[in-house]
């Protein structure tokens, strides 16, 4: 299993985050269209990220065993 997939699912959780944090901050400045538009980023970054870390997940099962 090539770490390269759950590697891009961790960064899809990381950019997640990141969008989390600055809409937290655009909301404290009261700058709520701000706001607004970095949780929908980061919406789709979770998003991203659950797909990515559920197919690593699955190709690191390996083969199922009878």
């Amino acid at each position: 299993m090539p770490k390269h997939d759950h590697h891009k699912a961790a960064a899809h959780h990381d950019e997640a985050a990141k969008s989390h944090r600055t809409a937290a901050d655009a909301h404290e400045k009261g700058e709520h269209a701000d706001a607004s538009q970095h949780s929908q980023i980061a919406n789709d970054h979770s998003a991203h990220a659950y797909e990515a870390s559920k197919s690593a997940h699955e190709k690191s099962k390996g083969p199922k065993k009878l």
